[in-house]
């Protein structure tokens, strides 16, 4: 499917835009600020986050700084095709929990002319490469990688480590269930276990 731009406004060239790091880092007040940017200017924007992240709203994307903005929960990358006819800017927060059809709808989009601005983990609790966002990093035109303050000692931290024995992949939660670690201090907890 080739999405044609209907907004009336010229679409130039689209691209492909990756916010990454650990939890706390500022990945998703980073999406929301872009995207707010994008409205002052006037622009059509849709944003898009995963259905099962409902920490802490159903349908808003919101930081832990409890900035938010208004999204669409979907199933899956492909309903993000099907509602993002007409507009210029596509957020989509949380893309690591997406599946990797995600690089195919991105590039569709971009293809178009349409911005997509992805905000995601880099890495799972395990420090092992999280769902399409290593894709989507190299497809992207722009990669920002931020960075939370190790709780630990003060280093940037670049790791999620997971406070709880709990085994599966994905297990949402907040500082009660996940810190921010930098490399020394995460592997030196890593190797107690």
């Amino acid at each position: 499917m080739f999405l044609e731009n209907t907004t009336g406004r010229s679409s130039g060239q689209g691209w492909i835009e990756v916010i990454t790091g650990s939890m706390f880092s500022g990945k998703t007040e980073e999406l929301i600020r872009r995207l707010k940017r994008a409205k002052i200017a006037k622009q059509q924007v849709e944003i898009f986050k995963p259905r099962i992240e409902v920490r802490y709203s159903v349908e808003e994307v919101v930081s832990h700084d409890e900035n938010a903005i208004h999204s669409t929960p979907v199933d899956s990358s492909a309903n993000i095709l099907l509602l993002a006819s007409g507009v210029e800017v596509v957020g989509i927060d949380e893309a690591q929990f997406f599946d990797d059809g995600l690089l195919d709808v991105c590039n569709q989009l971009a293809d178009s002319g349409i911005r997509v601005i992805i905000a995601g983990l880099d890495m799972d609790y395990k420090g092992v490469p999280f769902g399409p966002i290593p894709g989507l990093m190299s497809i992207a035109e722009y990669v920002t990688k931020v960075h939370a303050i190790c709780v630990r000692c003060g280093n940037l931290a670049n790791y999620t480590h997971r406070l709880s024995e709990d085994d599966k992949l994905i297990v949402l939660g907040e500082t009660d269930i996940y810190e921010p670690l930098c490399r020394i201090c995460y592997a030196n907890d890593k190797s107690r276990r």
